[in-house]
Formats: C-alpha cells, structure tokens, sequence
C-alpha cells in the first residue's frame, strides 16, 4: 500500500480552465518510493463547467456543493482526502517539478515538523516568473515565528500560505481552514505556527498565478473594513491557540 499525499483544490467556475495545467503539474511530480499522490478537487458550487476539466484518472476525487468560498470547499474536500499529509494547490496555480517530494522529506524527516512551506514565483500573463526577496533561510520555522512577522509587516507573513503542505491530523485538529472571504488560508498558517513546528524549503514550489480573474485581485479583498475585520479574528485565533499552552509533535518518523 502506498502513502499517501492528499492534494486538495477549491475551484469555482471562473478558474475551471486553469485545472488542465495543474493537473499537468501534477504528472510531473516524482514521490519517492512507496509514495502516491491523490487529487481531491472541490468545486465552490455547482456547474457543468469544472469536472469536464478534470479528464479521467483513478487518483483524482471531484464532489460539488452550495458555494461558501475558498476555505469551506476545502474543508469540504477533507472528507475525501485519504492522505496522512494534505498539499493545498488553488486552481490557477501550478507545482514546480520535485514540490510533493520536497514536502514529503519536510515531514519525514525528523525535523520535528508538522507543516511545510516553500518559496513561489508569480506566474504573470506573458509566461515569465517572478520571485520575492524576503524568503526567510530554508530550514525550520519556530512557533511563532510567523504570527510574530505577520504582525510587523502589515499582515503579511514571511511564508505563503498557497504552499502549505500539512499533515491531516493536525489540520483537522484545528478544523480545517477559517470560515471568512478570504484570508483563510493565512488563519489556518497562523494557527499551525501557534501550535507545532513548521519548515520552509527555499525551492520554489508554486508558480502562483496572476491573472485579473483572480480572488486576491478584487476590490472587495482589499476593502479597509472587511480586512481589519479578517485580520482580527486571524490574529486572535492565534494568540488564543498560544495562550492554550498545547503543542502539537508529529509521532516519531
């Protein structure tokens, strides 16, 4: 039997046409031995426009449902996901080859860790990328650490949350990802950091999109109000979580 890594995929009709190049990316992967990856992808609603994109393939798990954004069809998707690890990869993104591999030996590596991350590069519209100057050192990332650099920076963490490779016990733990517009995927890196242990690679694992379609790109991600309000309750989940004094350690590799 293999091990398995759930590799999971919010899309909404809008972002359908960008799954034929993650699937892609997927093929190319290489785990390492006694290793598989499955694709669990969610749609946000419920249309004739997202399984036609999938093909066929016995490792890929498609369900729908009532819209509820990014953060619940993910959730949503955890009832099928089998892996004892779980890889987030958004619709309109793609891995770079050797991501799950390089996930893979962040958590199976005595490390102590429970979560791993890894650098991105943007993915603009001509086709060339783009990567970003503050990546911490590869290596582990302390509890803490992230909450600590989010709050300086004017909310903006030092890893990104789109890279996030988790192992599925810890994630449902914390119950998966937090029921707000957007954001979510930061609240759930904050809580994880609270909590246990994270490693981030500094190989590029995502090409991460950038296209005007995009959640991040609307106005409404940026309204004052509705940001101050998001980062709130990110921030007060975390210190929450802190202020437990629970910790969580992966059993031993």
């Amino acid at each position: 039997m293999s091990r398995i890594i759930s590799v999971v995929t919010a899309v909404h009709a809008p972002g359908a046409r960008f799954l034929p190049a993650a699937y892609r990316s997927l093929l190319e992967q290489r785990l390492p031995d006694g290793w598989d990856w499955q694709w669990v992808v969610q749609e946000d609603g419920e249309t004739d426009e997202v399984r036609p994109r999938l093909g066929e393939d016995s490792r890929v798990s498609f369900g729908q449902g009532r819209p509820g954004r990014a953060g619940m069809a993910r959730t949503m998707a955890l009832s099928r996901a089998e892996g004892e690890f779980v890889k987030v990869l958004d619709a309109d993104d793609q891995l770079t080859r050797g991501a799950l591999a390089r996930d893979v030996a962040a958590l199976t590596g005595g490390s102590g860790a429970a979560w791993a991350a890894s650098a991105v590069l943007d993915l603009l519209p001509d086709g060339s990328t783009a990567g970003f100057a503050g990546d911490p050192d590869e290596g582990p990332v302390e509890r803490g650490a992230v909450l600590s650099h989010w709050r300086e920076h004017d909310f903006l963490a030092q890893v990104h949350p789109a890279t996030l490779c988790v192992r599925r016990d810890l994630l449902l733990a914390l119950g998966g990802w937090m029921a707000l517009p957007a954001s979510e995927d930061t609240g759930l890196l904050l809580a994880l950091n609270a909590v246990s242990r994270g490693w981030f690679t500094r190989e590029p694992g995502l090409l991460y999109r950038k296209w005007p379609g995009q959640v991040t790109a609307a106005a409404a991600h940026t309204d004052r109000e509705e940001r101050a309000a998001r980062m709130a309750v990110v921030e007060s989940r975390a210190l929450a979580l802190s202020g437990t004094g629970w910790s969580f350690e992966p059993p031993p590799a």
